[in-house]
């Protein structure tokens, strides 16, 4: 049975450079090539897919649209001196509905 060599006396050809380097020191690459300390590249984040994130469709608590009537007042109040009376009457009335 064969036997491999291992520890301090173990050399190793990049399989980038074809530099020999000890065979403690070299890394193997995330393509699979054995290189040396100096010629390895780390996997870049570019290369993974990124999860996508699905936006939800319904809402967790809906709120009805809105049907009442609001009453605007719409004009000039009528005034007593330097300061308007609290109980003035204005000239028109209009409504507004609120629709989406």
């Amino acid at each position: 049975m064969a036997r491999f060599a291992n520890g301090k006396f173990a050399y190793g050809i990049s399989d980038r450079s074809g530099f020999r380097y000890k065979l403690n020191e070299m890394r193997r690459e995330w393509t699979g090539m054995l290189v040396g300390p100096d010629e390895y590249e780390p996997k870049q984040p570019q290369l993974e897919p990124r999860v996508k994130a699905v936006d939800p469709q319904a809402l967790q608590n809906p709120r009805p649209d809105i049907t009442d009537a609001l009453e605007i007042r719409v004009g000039v109040p009528l005034v007593e001196g330097p300061v308007f009376k609290p109980t003035a009457s204005f000239g028109q009335v209009g409504t507004v509905t609120v629709t989406t």
